[in-house]
């Protein structure tokens, strides 16, 4: 039987890739640098979006195995990974 924390998780990552797919097609069919352009910053949106979702889906199934200064710690490098993938 799955783990419904991993099976969540999975899913996240499959309509991830999915939305990935659909946007490079979307581009092809496009076929306009500047519209190519603006797909690919609605898609750069997904991707630190779908990490916080997975990652808290994670911690919310490891909740009773840790401690809150784990956790913590945890939601820090996921913070600082978005500071690190999104200030420009």
């Amino acid at each position: 039987m799955m783990d419904k924390f991993v099976g969540s998780m999975a899913l996240l990552r499959m309509l991830s890739g999915c939305a990935e797919i659909i946007a490079a097609i979307w581009m092809l069919k496009l076929n306009q640098v500047d519209k190519a352009l603006a797909v690919n910053s609605a898609l750069a949106f997904v991707g630190p979006c779908i990490l916080v979702l997975t990652t808290g889906i994670g911690l919310a199934g490891m909740a009773d195995r840790l401690s809150w200064d784990k956790i913590g710690l945890i939601g820090c490098g996921v913070a600082l990974l978005l500071f690190g993938i999104l200030k420009k």
